[in-house]
């Protein structure tokens, strides 16, 4: 954990989430450290709920770890909740862009081509659709940004051959050298490649120069 947490710091993944983000005055966590012990949780092998989210650094060096001052009851649910509501609000896509760019550069990935594709996720359930409920506030919403849009769990073109399934996508743009992730958006399952791919390049071409 030291190690991955050094990496973190290295790439400097705290202050760019604060900035993107923004953080109040008081706020004794900010959401860039909250990103940063979920990452460390993440990494630590072990499934628990959100409300016990704490309980995971019980014993470790918080302080050491994430930052100067922080104990373990600091990180409890109520404080991830409003940190992952802010990285909604911010734009999840545009949050992992911003974050990934951050690394690259600072590790000095070559950037001079990138790969495009896209992977389907199946999942259980019926997901029923309430499209027409809400087409309504989606055309009085259609200047925001399209990630902030229900996301549409339907049937589509299986890629991991589970057409019975109903599925979401994730579309990933990673760079010639090395394959390392730069852009990831999640998309509806039955989006069509040829019209997305466009337009997903299009968008990270106006976050960097390639």
């Amino acid at each position: 954990m030291g190690i991955v947490a050094g990496i973190i710091d290295e790439m400097e993944l705290v202050e760019e989430v604060n900035k993107k983000v923004g953080i109040k005055v008081k706020e004794t966590v900010s959401p860039g450290q909250v990103m940063k012990a979920m990452i460390l949780k993440g990494l630590g092998f072990l499934s628990a709920p959100l409300y016990l989210f704490d309980t995971f650094f019980v014993g470790k060096a918080t302080e050491h770890l994430i930052g100067e001052g922080l104990t373990p009851e600091q990180l409890n649910d109520d404080r991830i909740g409003r940190a992952l509501d802010k990285y909604y609000r911010a734009g999840t896509t545009k949050l992992f862009t911003a974050i990934a760019l951050k690394a690259a550069q600072k590790f000095q990935v070559e950037m001079n081509s990138v790969h495009l594709d896209s992977s389907s996720i199946s999942v259980e359930g019926e997901y029923k659709n309430r499209q027409k409920k809400s087409q309504g506030i989606e055309a009085e919403s259609s200047d925001r940004e399209s990630e902030m849009k229900a996301l549409k769990i339907v049937h589509g073109a299986s890629r991991d051959r589970r057409p019975d399934l109903k599925q979401f996508i994730i579309d990933t743009i990673v760079s010639g050298d090395g394959d390392v992730p730069l852009y990831l958006k999640i998309d509806d399952g039955n989006g069509d490649n040829k019209r997305v791919f466009v337009s997903r390049l299009k968008e990270f071409k106006t976050r960097v120069d390639i």
